[in-house]
């Protein structure tokens, strides 16, 4: 069987990486399967136009045996292209054998919270999401916002993209205070217990470091790290080898305290 995001017990250990080249990615690919990683996630903004295309990101794909997710958002290092022009790459990816594609919450209407309520544009990601899916490739909705927020809010936000026929459902926020620290912990166990989308629910932010170590054994189904620190891309994201180091000494997971299996 084909190796995807879903096929797998999780969470599944994802590392995430942007490069310039084939080549690079292909490096950073091979390094990510070294330190234990299940799943490759690119962001496609670093990219040189002269590899954007299928057989270059086929090239990266076959280089590895772990499935791949494709990322483009509007941070394109090399031009401005639109919304629809990202998606032309990202279904090429989907061509090449991507296991997930990734679709921005506000796709089509750039929305505060990366939520659109635009009917036609909603029509639009579901047509889109449509043929991500006769391509072979799953979808995930993801969402990122400079705030926090609240059980209540990430638990609507993340039940309104589910009913655009994602797979996997994202939605990173912000936690700057132990307050909002807190409230992000019980927000990963209520979408745990209620959401039925397999999801992954992130955070940024001064107090985010335990959050992203901890919201793997509390439900969230994808994790994001890094092979190595790249001062190009920031230092958000843990390192595979610290996130594996973690989860295999805390010895526990949400799913055996509910007697779930995955």
């Amino acid at each position: 069987m084909k190796k995807s995001f879903l096929n797998q017990s999780t969470p599944v250990i994802t590392g995430i990486m942007a490069g310039q080249t084939p080549e690079e990615m292909i490096a950073e690919a091979r390094n990510c399967e070294f330190e234990g990683a299940q799943g490759i996630a690119i962001s496609l903004e670093d990219l040189k136009p002269e590899f954007r295309n299928r057989d270059s990101i086929k090239r990266v794909i076959d280089t590895v045996n772990l499935p791949f997710m494709f990322i483009f958002y509007r941070n394109d290092r090399w031009g401005k292209p639109s919304d629809d022009e990202r998606q032309e790459l990202l279904l090429e990816a989907a061509d090449a054998g991507a296991s997930i594609i990734d679709v921005m919450g506000d796709l089509y209407d750039p929305s505060p919270m990366e939520l659109t309520r635009s009917q036609s544009a909603i029509d639009k990601q579901m047509r889109l999401i449509d043929k991500i899916h006769a391509k072979g490739a799953d979808v995930i909705i993801s969402s990122h916002m400079d705030c926090a927020r609240s059980t209540a809010q990430v638990m609507e936000h993340l039940r309104e993209v589910e009913k655009r026929g994602a797979d996997v459902v994202k939605l990173v926020a912000t936690t700057n205070t132990k307050e909002e620290l807190s409230e992000a912990f019980l927000t990963t166990m209520t979408l745990k217990q209620e959401l039925a989308t397999p999801f992954v629910h992130l955070c940024n932010g001064k107090f985010s470091r335990p959050h992203r170590f901890l919201c793997p054994a509390l439900g969230t189904s994808i994790l994001f790290a890094i092979p190595r620190f790249e001062p190009r891309y920031g230092f958000i994201q843990p390192t595979i080898r610290s996130m594996k180091a973690v989860l295999e000494n805390l010895n526990w997971d949400i799913n055996d305290v509910y007697g779930l299996t995955e």
